[in-house]
């Protein structure tokens, strides 16, 4: 796999981009970079490294610089990736995430894309969507790509709260708003399994790699839900399928 740059991050990191543009491509690419460099970290073969955080097209490596020298990180790194074939596909996990389909830009995006609000919730809920990151806010999934035809650029005056929960796309990508925050996505629908709990072990409920497919279904079927998970009478990962 070639290494495009490798770029410090002041002096405790170091970016590895390794994509161009984002897509099922970068994301094979930065998997498989991701598994490699994560069990050579494990192994101790990443002297004074500490952890790996993962974005659209890079990985970033940081390291305290009283254990490890950078310039000996990026050869060690470059050699082992010159070693990793991009990922065909990423052992994530399936999941299964009910919504409700009655998000406030979807007659917007009817008229946009000529489409009936029927035909934008069949072709959205019928894609599977792969994370591709993990940003924004606490454990917000980044997840394309779209079905042709369906990338709109982001909101020209974005909303200042979001609801908790949103299904939203832009840009060909899809995301869902772990919280109430501010965004410039175009609601298309709500979800209500929470995808953040600081108390949980493993905090955000995806990770990049995952898949999601939407299940419609009626308001008040998702209320519904919501309350169960809200009382502990439905946990999160039962919505999780299946491993690849």
């Amino acid at each position: 796999m070639e290494l495009i740059a490798a770029r410090p991050l002041a002096d405790r990191a170091v970016t590895f981009e390794l994509a161009t543009r984002v897509g099922p491509e970068a994301a094979a690419r930065v998997g498989a970079a991701q598994a490699r460099l994560a069990a050579m970290l494990e192994a101790g073969e990443l002297p004074g490294a500490q952890e790996l955080s993962r974005a659209f097209c890079s990985i970033t490596l940081h390291y305290d610089p009283l254990e490890g020298r950078q310039a000996d990180l990026v050869d060690r790194v470059r050699a082992a990736l010159e070693d990793t074939a991009p990922a065909t596909r990423e052992a994530g996990r399936l999941w299964r995430l009910p919504c409700c389909y009655e998000g406030e830009d979807l007659d917007h995006l009817a008229e946009r894309l000529a489409l009936s609000r029927e035909g934008i919730v069949r072709h959205h809920a019928k894609t599977v969507h792969e994370v591709y990151a993990i940003g924004f806010l606490p454990g917000l999934p980044f997840m394309g790509e779209l079905p042709e035809g369906f990338s709109v650029p982001r909101r020209s005056s974005p909303r200042t709260r979001v609801p908790q929960g949103s299904v939203a796309i832009a840009n060909g990508l899809t995301v869902i708003y772990p919280f109430e925050s501010p965004g410039g996505w175009h609601i298309v629908g709500r979800c209500p399994v929470p995808l953040f709990d600081a108390e949980r072990a493993t905090p955000a409920l995806l990770e990049a790699g995952d898949r999601v497919r939407f299940d419609p279904v009626p308001s008040d079927e998702c209320d519904r839900i919501g309350a169960a998970l809200a009382q502990g009478a439905l946990d999160p990962a039962s919505y999780a399928e299946a491993a690849r």
